[in-house]
């Protein structure tokens, strides 16, 4: 069904009785020119763009849950293209541009609200590398404006100004960021991607790979059977190092808890996204009232999707270092989602050594705001058999050449051997 004004009007007509399925429940076909594991934002924005870019419709969306059951629904719903390195700068202001036509490429309310994201800052030389990094950005095109502590003051006037441990000294704004509907992006993904014909096969976990006598990956085993395949895409954000592990890779990849929080609900309070320059924490309001927020992993290995007291703590003393107010408001629910933290910060887009197998991993903090342009450049390498001008840098080789992109992301403990 497309949604539009005349649609609604239909539906409410007959009560509201008649609305079609979102996407199609598709049963497992034997064979598909593409299968890409992993039903979240990436795997489905990468099917959608293999239809609408490419026209290669025989694709497979294989998820061991049910959509937006992973790390799509369990994270903070910001978006920005604020980066500063070469690499990072152009796949995310790629992805911004996305962003911002998604609602009218899908056909569906993902909610985009550009309601600006502040990155404040608490020294001098915080000042001069929130400074640098706007320079980079507005040489690349990317809006970019450095606010002194008087126009900081007129934006967000209830912070903690006067008796601060770390006092704010001024702030990086990029109008552009804001938020989008995590779990509406998936649906409109699946949305979109099953109107061009995609499968998107639920509660169909993989358990292993099928290859040919040379090693060529050709297929994969799943708990709903055998499913051919041109082309393997893994998308599968914290257990890519499982699934990875079954076709006999290791990567460079450990798998943290991220925790995030959401609050009681309270009247308007913030007007954008907002970070803590002098520790890890980052807030945004939601349409229901709640303040949503997060801050570091959990620094233990887990694929566990919850975290633990100490971090929870640590991230709440961050926003009352910020705005001692919340600490009159009650914390209504937590989770955790698994990340895939890579030893750089930056992502991995590349064929994998398996001739076959294609990899899309390595998110770190950046995987809801790259979700459109992580779709779009991965659809670019399955279909082109080449890496997208905007994800060149993204190559898996780079830990062992030097060539890495340290946006400071890394997990707790490295280990590169």
């Amino acid at each position: 069904m497309k949604y539009s004004i005349f649609s609604l009007a239909r539906a409410a007509l007959s009560g509201h009785k008649n609305w079609q399925r979102t996407w199609r429940n598709a049963t497992p076909k034997d064979r598909y020119d593409v299968v890409i594991i992993g039903g979240g934002g990436h795997g489905l924005a990468t099917a959608w763009f293999l239809a609408s870019e490419y026209g290669i419709r025989n694709v497979a969306v294989l998820e061991k849950g049910w959509i937006g059951s992973g790390n799509a629904g369990r994270n903070t719903t910001i978006i920005r293209s604020n980066y500063g390195l070469p690499g990072n700068t152009g796949f995310y202001e790629l992805s911004m541009k996305l962003w911002e036509r998604m609602e009218q490429d899908l056909n569906y309310n993902t909610m985009v609200s550009q309601r600006g994201v502040i990155n404040l800052y608490h020294s001098d030389a915080q000042r001069d590398a929130y400074a640098r990094r706007g320079n980079t950005m507005r040489i690349n095109g990317i809006d970019a404006e450095l606010l002194d502590l008087a126009a900081v003051k007129k934006m967000i006037p209830f912070l903690n100004y006067d008796n601060a441990r770390f006092p704010v000294q001024g702030g990086l704004l990029q109008r552009r960021g804001g938020t989008a509907r995590h779990d509406a992006v998936v649906w409109g993904y699946a949305h979109a991607a099953s109107a061009l014909g995609v499968d998107i096969i639920q509660n169909c976990e993989v358990t292993g790979f099928v290859r040919d006598s040379n090693g060529k990956v050709t297929g994969v085993e799943t708990s709903r059977g055998k499913i051919g395949a041109g082309k393997v895409g893994m998308a599968v954000a914290g257990s890519s190092s499982r699934v990875a592990a079954m076709a006999g890779l290791r990567l460079p990849i450990e798998s943290h808890v991220l925790q995030a929080f959401v609050s009681e609900a309270i009247k308007p309070l913030i007007p954008g996204v907002m970070t803590f320059g002098a520790g890890h924490f980052y807030v945004s309001q939601s349409d229901k009232g709640g303040l949503v927020f997060g801050g570091d992993i959990d620094g233990y290995n887990s694929y566990a999707q919850r975290g633990n007291l100490p971090v929870m703590e640590d991230v709440c003393e961050g926003g009352m270092a910020l705005m001692p107010m919340i600490g009159r408001v009650r914390l209504l629910r937590q989770w955790g989602g698994i990340m895939d933290m890579s030893m750089d910060g930056s992502p991995i887009i590349d064929k994998t050594p398996v001739d076959g197998l294609y990899l899309n991993a390595g998110w770190c903090y950046g995987g809801f705001k790259a979700t459109p342009g992580s779709g779009f450049v991965f659809a670019h390498l399955l279909a082109r058999e080449e890496s997208h001008k905007e994800a060149a840098r993204f190559r898996l080789d780079r830990f062992r050449t030097g060539a890495v992109i340290d946006e400071k992301g890394q997990g707790a403990q490295p280990n590169l051997h």
